[in-house]
């Protein structure tokens, strides 16, 4: 037996629809899209009219009722937490030690999306709670068509130096969908590359053409090697750019600066910047004896950490830790920095640079509007934002001269602000040195406090962290 419609106030209903409809026109306001007005007729229909019958099912009985109102909650909560990650926060949790000791592995982050603005969608059809990936049926969580252009909403404020970010990885626009290697083909084509050339002519004793040729040819053989035995790798994919990996780091160097970093220490513009208090170097510790576990602990030397470097001996270690393990005469018989210097994997992979990851640059970091000269021997710096991040077509022709969209270029403007982010735990952390710059388009939101933080080497509640609970990220310096 059906119920009786119950009589709705008409004043109520009204008073409803007029608080609801000034809270929309006012979202609409902020983030500028008035294609939303064409939802109004829709919000007029459920408080007023009511022709269109949205929950039809609570007139009915028995198993549909049931089921429909679990349909309607669900799809009411999926929703809800759609529109609040996308506009308003969402949470992170620390996959890496690559910021230790600042934020640690098993951090849950929660993260302002308004401090820096939000962005409008790029590829809005996607499914609430995933970033790329649908859990067990491993396909992709999200359609890319409509693609909608980048587009920021006004926020609180821009990012400051040193701030802690949340982005999105810029060289995970193209993965090997082998997991472990998605978000590592870019490199990978350079190292499969130099592997199958062994015996490489020195870069050093050529010309700008011939280098920018010879990295060239490093990164096509090692793209065609990848191709040759592509169900090796499982394909090769493209992600959208806010389908990509989160990646969080500390904003080191902003737009229109000039970046160097000499004898690990990170200077802009000629200025050395603060070192966070927590900041990390990787050590090679000789022992008398193993270190006790309570010690490892106090220390915060964490299991994923020692693991991670994969070499008996080295360790990750803030300076406090340097000087207790130094006066530990009975356990430690010397302490020394690691200073080994990979040139190959550092950015730009490209422009043998002779940078390492102590002693980089100097860059300048391109800013919306502002110009830089194009050389051949700068291109390899710049090239990735021109090409992949801006979209423009750029060769070089067999006399050395850059083309950029078919026209010949001395200079190129910026159409976006980018940044230089790096990891407080700085010998284990893959950051810019190794990927270049972030663009705008990439910044995700900003960290604010830590809402809950477990020890993943224990377990239980003696795991919980409970000093760090509700924690201010601002406060980590």
């Amino acid at each position: 037996m059906k119920k009786k419609k119950e009589k709705l106030n008409p004043a109520k209903q009204w008073a409803k629809f007029i608080v609801v409809l000034i809270l929309y026109l006012l979202f609409l306001y902020w983030v500028k899209s008035w294609w939303g007005l064409l939802v109004v007729p829709f919000i007029f229909d459920v408080y007023i009219t009511k022709k269109i019958k949205w929950q039809w099912w609570k007139e009915e009985e028995g198993p549909v009722k049931w089921v429909m109102s679990w349909v309607d909650a669900l799809v009411f909560a999926l929703v809800a937490v759609y529109f609040i990650n996308l506009f308003f926060f969402q949470n992170y949790v620390i996959p890496s030690s690559s910021l230790e000791r600042s934020l640690l592995t098993g951090d849950y982050l929660f993260v302002s999306k308004v401090s820096y603005g939000p962005r409008i969608p790029e590829t809005p059809l996607t499914m609430p709670l995933t970033q790329h990936t649908l859990p067990v049926f491993e396909c992709k969580s999200y359609i890319s068509w409509p693609h909608w252009d980048y587009r920021r909403v006004s926020g609180l404020g821009k990012v400051e130096q040193n701030d802690i970010v949340v982005f999105n990885y810029p060289a995970g626009d193209t993965i090997c969908n082998r997991m472990e290697y998605q978000t590592e083909y870019y490199s990978l084509c350079y190292r499969l590359g130099y592997q199958a050339w062994p015996n490489h002519p020195d870069p050093n004793e050529m010309d700008s053409l011939q280098r920018y040729r010879y990295f060239e040819s490093v990164y096509g053989l090692g793209r065609r090697l990848i191709l040759d035995h592509f169900t090796d790798f499982n394909g090769v994919s493209t992600r959208p750019t806010d389908r990509r990996e989160n990646y969080v780091k500390r904003c080191v160097g902003l737009p229109g600066q000039t970046l160097q970093i000499k004898n690990r220490i990170v200077y802009t513009d000629g200025k050395a910047n603060k070192e966070p208090d927590n900041v990390q170097y990787t050590y090679y510790v000789k022992l008398k004896q193993r270190l006790p576990e309570e010690l490892l602990q106090d220390l915060g030397i964490s299991m994923e950490s020692l693991m991670s470097l994969n070499q008996l001996g080295f360790m990750p270690l803030t300076q406090h830790a340097v000087d207790v393990l130094s006066a530990r005469k009975d356990l430690v018989e010397s302490i020394t920095i690691n200073t080994d210097a990979d040139e190959l994997d550092i950015y730009p992979q490209n422009g043998n640079m002779h940078w390492t990851r102590d002693n980089y640059g100097p860059v300048w970091i391109p800013a919306k509007g502002k110009s830089v000269k194009l050389t051949l021997d700068n291109l390899p710096i710049y090239e990735r934002c021109i090409r992949a991040y801006e979209g423009n077509q750029l060769e070089v022709t067999d006399d050395g001269r850059i083309l950029i969209n078919g026209k010949e270029a001395h200079e190129y403007t910026f159409k976006l602000d980018y940044y230089w982010m790096m990891g407080d735990n700085r010998h284990n952390s893959a950051d810019s040195r190794y990927w270049g710059f972030v663009p705008e388009d990439h910044i995700v939101g900003k960290p604010i406090f830590i809402w809950w933080s477990s020890d993943p080497d224990r377990h239980g509640l003696g795991g919980v962290r409970w000093s760090r609970l509700f924690q201010l990220v601002d406060n980590i310096k």
